[in-house]
């Protein structure tokens, strides 16, 4: 049996690694749009337009389709695939010992997720331009964590718990969703060698798996071939960062108790006196045998899964996402018209806010009062309108799929994707201040959880 009493409230360790990141991204996607619309944004294209080469004999790392990387398409490609893996990642943590571990627990999350994402896509697909501006549908359908936790971290602790793990179990649902809708519907057409060799090197990860190798270089070399043969294979190379995430085994190497024991054994041949150990300015090599033994046993406790999650959030929060910010929250306001702003922009705007707002209330309300599930404790209508409107904020995913619905498109598509962008980061903030405001409203003191 795997031993997951070691995964102490992975949720609200979540919870609060992501709430600085969202800060970081706040600020970095406000530089962005101030340079896109200065003297300075020939430089800031010319810097994500240079290609990036990582050579090894006649193998470019950073090849893809017969052309050189830019660094743009770096960033989107490669270290957005290290943001998924973190997610996914996070996602089998929750499968395994959090809220999704238990159907009880996660249906009413899942009901409400599904409500977020279907309704916005509805409403996009009902109120968008005709043309090619229809294959953004997806864009409105993404909770961005960081940030919507980021504003509940605002309201202090008269916010209860059972509110932010609502929140989050949704909004790790709407993850799921986007994954599934970026492999299904944003992969070019497929080359069945490429595939093939991917299939090989992922059953290999699982094999590992299953074989007790718990070494995360493993995982990080075999992860980058699996990256590299879906970039070639048409399948978007993102995916291959969730798909590795679930081979990453769970299960440490050395059980918590006997780790312990063997701590302790360890710890008694060591010096147990102060004057002893006082008196010595090196260690003998027995002592450290001994403390290399401690180390080597710390390290064999702690799942690959665990230690990889942990390892990763400053990566993530404070290198990965806002390069991504900083490289696709530009908004260029010079050629900008008032028609484009009532199409794609209004369009994003309305499906992100009200889309969310409504799908999340709808589905989860009519669950509970069709008494089919249970409102969550310290929770009612008043703070579930407030938490779905704080299911308005999209961003980081709202930007990337807005990336594959338009940056491709001739002619026409940086119109697109700079509307979709206003809308996107418009509606975002609209949804953070109104949700922000109801949820200070409805728990106006600490003692008031109802």
């Amino acid at each position: 049996m795997v031993n997951y009493n070691i995964f102490k409230s992975p949720l609200r360790h979540f919870m609060k690694s992501k709430i600085n990141g969202g800060a970081v991204l706040l600020f970095v996607a406000a530089a962005a749009m101030i340079i896109a619309n200065t003297p300075l944004r020939d430089a800031y294209d010319t810097f994500f337009a240079q290609e990036v080469v990582l050579q090894f004999g006649n193998i470019n790392l950073f090849e893809a389709h017969g052309a050189n990387m830019t660094f743009m398409s770096l960033i989107n490609d490669a270290l957005m695939a290290i943001f998924f893996f973190s997610v996914g990642l996070e996602i089998k943590r929750e499968i395994l010992v959090g809220e999704l571990s238990s159907p009880r627990k996660a249906l009413l999350p899942v009901v409400a997720a599904f409500g977020g994402m279907i309704v916005p896509i509805i409403i996009f697909s009902l109120i968008a331009p005709s043309g090619v501006a229809s294959r953004g549908a997806a864009i409105p359908m993404a909770t961005d964590i960081a940030f919507s936790l980021g504003v509940l971290s605002l309201l202090g602790k008269k916010i209860p718990l059972s509110l932010k793990i609502f929140l989050t179990t949704f909004a790790v649902v709407d993850d799921i969703g986007g994954i599934i809708v970026i492999g299904a519907f944003y992969s070019s057409h497929l080359v069945l060698e490429y595939l093939l060799w991917s299939l090989l090197f992922i059953f290999i990860l699982w094999f590992g798996g299953r074989m007790g190798i718990n070494s995360k270089l493993f995982y990080i070399f075999f992860g980058i071939v699996v990256w590299y043969l879906f970039l070639h294979s048409g399948i978007h190379p993102t995916i291959a960062g969730v798909i590795v995430a679930f081979t990453v085994p769970a299960r440490p190497k050395l059980n918590i108790y006997k780790y312990v024991g063997e701590i302790r054994a360890s710890l008694k041949k060591l010096p147990e006196t102060a004057e002893l150990a006082n008196n010595k300015y090196m260690l003998s090599n027995s002592e450290l045998a001994i403390l290399r033994h401690v180390e080597s046993a710390s390290d064999k406790v702690i799942s690959p899964l665990q230690s990889m999650d942990d390892n990763l959030h400053p990566l993530v929060n404070y290198v990965v996402m806002p390069l991504f910010a900083f490289a696709n929250a530009s908004i260029s306001f010079e050629h900008l018209t008032f028609s484009e702003i009532a199409g794609v922009t209004l369009t994003v705007f309305i499906a992100l806010v009200f889309g969310k707002l409504i799908g999340i209330f709808s589905f989860t309300w009519l669950s509970v009062k069709s008494k089919l599930l249970n409102m969550p404790e310290h929770m009612n209508n008043k703070s579930l309108f407030g938490v779905a409107m704080l299911g308005g904020i999209g961003f980081t995913v709202s930007l990337f799929i807005a990336n594959l619905s338009y940056a491709n498109i001739p002619e026409i598509g940086p119109s697109l994707l700079n509307q979709a962008k206003l809308g996107i980061i418009s509606g975002s903030l609209f949804a953070g201040c109104c949700g922000y405001l109801l949820l200070n409203h409805f728990y106006k003191t600490p003692k008031n959880k109802e």
